[in-house]
């Protein structure tokens, strides 16, 4: 993970980020967010010498800067800022659509963070039927292109279950999270 080289951001790490928008936190109070058996805890949990490496990378990266915090007689603890650079990368990826297969760690992830904005509520799960909707039909002709009782159309059949639902899932969420209903 500390190859300096890498370049791909995971959702725990774009949380991480997330969860400093606002103001700096320390690693330790970033972990007790996390350990929560509410909002991001619901989705994950990550041990506390797993958030303090994660940290660290993201600080490697350029994405977070530290500085060490020493008041009176308690441990120095570090203090974690969000990088212009750490802002850019996290407004970006709030943006964008979950990669389908992550979609029950990234999706609910963004929907957490962007629970702020109505508006950004409203564009994160209109993009994210739209991901659903073309996967959804790219799955339907793959189907209708199978034999109909083999071991592939009841693959495909479950996948596209599982998409009919998500898409029911967001249509839901998006009349609960949203005033005026729905999502899209």
């Amino acid at each position: 993970m500390r190859d300096g080289s890498r370049t791909n951001t995971t959702t725990i790490e774009f949380s991480l980020l997330g969860l400093l928008v606002d103001h700096p936190m320390h690693a330790y109070d970033l972990h007790k967010e996390l350990s929560k058996p509410t909002g991001l805890g619901l989705i994950w949990s990550v041990k506390q010498a797993k958030l303090y490496a994660i940290a660290g990378d993201l600080e490697s990266r350029g994405l977070l800067s530290s500085e060490t915090d020493q008041r009176g007689n308690r441990p120095a603890r570090r203090v974690f800022h969000l990088t212009e650079q750490g802002k850019a990368a996290f407004r970006a990826w709030l943006s964008s659509p979950a990669n389908w297969k992550d979609m029950r760690l990234d999706f609910l992830a963004k929907l957490y963070f962007a629970r702020a904005s109505e508006a950004t509520v409203r564009e994160l799960l209109r993009s994210e039927r739209q991901v659903c909707d073309a996967r959804l039909e790219r799955l339907r002709g793959q189907l209708r292109d199978t034999e109909e009782v083999g071991f592939d159309a009841q693959v495909l059949n479950y996948r596209i279950a599982l998409i009919e639902a998500t898409i029911t899932w967001m249509d839901a969420c998006g009349a609960k999270l949203l005033p005026e209903g729905n999502g899209h």
